[in-house]
């Protein structure tokens, strides 16, 4: 939770210089993407199962969760690729990284909150 949290904040720290047309700095957008894979890495530990063999009962808000934060990963790292020549496309694809993000996030929430401790 912690991993995906500090990828939240970088990431509204990376969309902000976006939006100011200023260049983010690489060291933030790295830090980024592995505090985003190493939560997405963390979630997909726990749906599997945890060391002292209890499974964590994820039902379909911690799957859709983990499928929504590893698509917002995928569309991620692609974003730079795709939008290499217009800013349009580049656009659209940031736009459906932090849509993808959002509604992960705040499903993960909504699944750790109410699953029994």
């Amino acid at each position: 939770m912690i991993l995906l949290s500090g990828a939240v904040v970088l990431g509204l720290v990376l969309g902000v210089d976006y939006l100011r047309r200023v260049r983010s700095r690489p060291v933030l957008i790295g830090l980024h993407l592995l505090l985003g894979a190493g939560g997405v890495e963390l979630i997909a530990i726990v749906l599997r199962g945890t060391p002292d063999g209890k499974v964590m009962p994820a039902g379909w808000p911690g799957k859709f969760a983990a499928l929504l934060l590893l698509m917002a990963l995928f569309t991620g790292l692609l974003a730079p690729m795709v939008g290499r020549r217009s800013r349009n496309t580049m656009n659209l694809a940031l736009a459906t990284h932090v849509s993808l993000a959002a509604v992960g996030f705040t499903l993960l929430l909504a699944w750790l909150a109410l699953s029994p401790a």
